[in-house]
């Protein structure tokens, strides 16, 4: 079904991906209802809401795309709701999830009319390997700034006190993984982010949340957010105001530009390199104009544009697909059986939450940071003797990390490469569909300047 020998991996390998994907981004089922219950909402309904919406998308993901990626509500787009859409602008959570459902519903559109297809053709070859590796440096950095491995108390980088007992933990899963990688053990990621799960438990990282909200409670809470948009609180309250709707349409399209550009960043940044998409296969067409079976990446786009919608009937923000995903694939893993195993996992999680939450940072940071060493080597394909191609390469891969967005990387190369072309007066190579995104991403930026 998954076609593994022709994807050169086995079920062990794709278990050990599946398990190791989970582990990395398991965080999000307590983080995400902490976020969202900042609006109004329930915590346990947004916690079986992201559990349930994880476990939809992931599966799409995997039966549908057969492509080893998880999908979850994202962690920034969750911010962007909270604190932009329901306290900057005003909107309530329920109409703030109408918007979600409708992003969910562009991205649909735009991806069955193949704009989004033809957005990924628009991108250059040197972006494209910029974007990888500048989702290296992105997840590297996710885990050295969230362990606080780096701190800014004094308004500059630094390295932090290396005695602290997360710090330790974390240098001690980094050692282990990048010593059973470097033995080509099978599932070092996987066996260090456990090993380093034990150990913490003696050195006092390692808790068990005891407060988190029964299952029984989240399921007698899920109906205050379920179907919500249907009601006169969502669709019939967003657009009673007439005078609110530019507004409306504004919020909508900042919710779906990150939500697509953080998406598409993902799969070039993560298949590209590993072979999962073949991108310029993936871009192909018959002659005769007769376009081939939908590809993987057509189906893995469709899939995160379903699953956006889906979260947000049952009640959490956009759905999208997790660069955590590149943990997995680390381990070895290349097809759906992969997201298969992930939402198994997520399933259980929501019985057992309390102990999957007891796995600290500490302990999965560190896999982090050596798959953003694996990805990095992307930059590798870069011409960066040519200056022309260096700095629109440099702006999308440090953009990334500096702003802990794909999305804004993505638009910091796009509008550099502009630049470069126009400086150079071949304006006419840059394809029509760069102009329009480039446009569409300084308009994003003036709105966010103005909020």
């Amino acid at each position: 079904m998954f076609n593994l020998k022709e994807n050169g991996t086995n079920v062990p390998t794709e278990i050990a991906a599946g398990l190791s994907t989970f582990i990395a981004m398991a965080y999000i089922i307590v983080i995400n209802p902490g976020i969202l219950s900042q609006s109004g909402m329930e915590w346990g309904a947004v916690f079986l809401a992201t559990i349930i919406s994880s476990i939809i998308g992931t599966l799409i993901m995997g039966l549908f795309a057969n492509v080893p990626y998880a999908q979850a509500p994202g962690m920034g787009l969750s911010a962007f709701f909270v604190y932009t859409a329901c306290f900057a602008l005003k909107f309530t959570w329920q109409e703030a999830l109408t918007m979600v459902f409708i992003c969910g519903l562009i991205n649909i559109t735009i991806t069955a009319t193949s704009l989004r297809r033809a957005i990924i053709r628009a991108f250059p070859e040197s972006l494209q390997n910029a974007i990888g590796g500048g989702i290296g440096i992105f997840v590297a950095y996710i885990g050295l700034l969230n362990i606080g491995f780096i701190n800014f108390d004094s308004g500059v980088p630094a390295l932090s006190n290396l005695g602290n007992r997360s710090l330790l933990l974390f240098l001690i899963g980094l050692f282990i993984i990048i010593t059973l990688t470097l033995l080509n053990v099978r599932g070092a990621m996987l066996i260090g982010i456990i090993a380093a799960t034990l150990i913490g438990i003696p050195m006092g990282v390692t808790v068990i949340n005891g407060n988190t909200v029964g299952f029984m409670d989240s399921c007698r809470a899920l109906p205050s957010t379920f179907g919500v948009i249907f009601t006169d609180k969502g669709f019939g309250s967003l657009f009673s105001d007439v005078s609110r709707l530019p507004l409306v349409l504004i919020t909508i399209f900042a919710f779906s530009l990150s939500d697509t550009f953080d998406t598409i960043g993902t799969f070039i940044g993560t298949g590209r390199k590993t072979g999962i998409f073949n991108i310029e296969d993936e871009m192909s067409y018959k002659q005769g104009g007769v376009k081939r079976q939908k590809s993987k990446l057509e189906k893995a786009l469709y899939s995160d544009a379903i699953a956006t919608s889906v979260g947000a009937v049952i009640g959490t923000s956009n759905t999208t697909t997790y660069v955590e995903s590149v943990v997995g694939i680390g381990v070895g893993g290349r097809t759906g059986l992969t997201s298969v195993v992930t939402a198994i996992c997520f399933a259980v999680s929501s019985v057992f939450a309390s102990v999957i939450s007891a796995v600290p940072f500490a302990a999965t940071a560190p896999a982090l940071v050596v798959v953003g060493i694996m990805m990095i080597s992307s930059f590798g394909d870069i011409d960066w003797k040519d200056f022309d191609t260096a700095i629109p390469a440099f702006f999308a891969g440090i953009f990334m990390a500096l702003c802990y967005s794909i999305s804004y990387g993505i638009a910091a190369g796009f509008i550099f490469y502009c630049l470069v072309k126009t400086c150079r007066r071949k304006a006419n190579e840059v394809h029509p569909i760069m102009w329009i995104i480039t446009g569409l991403f300084i308009a994003n930026f003036v709105f966010s300047a103005l909020v």
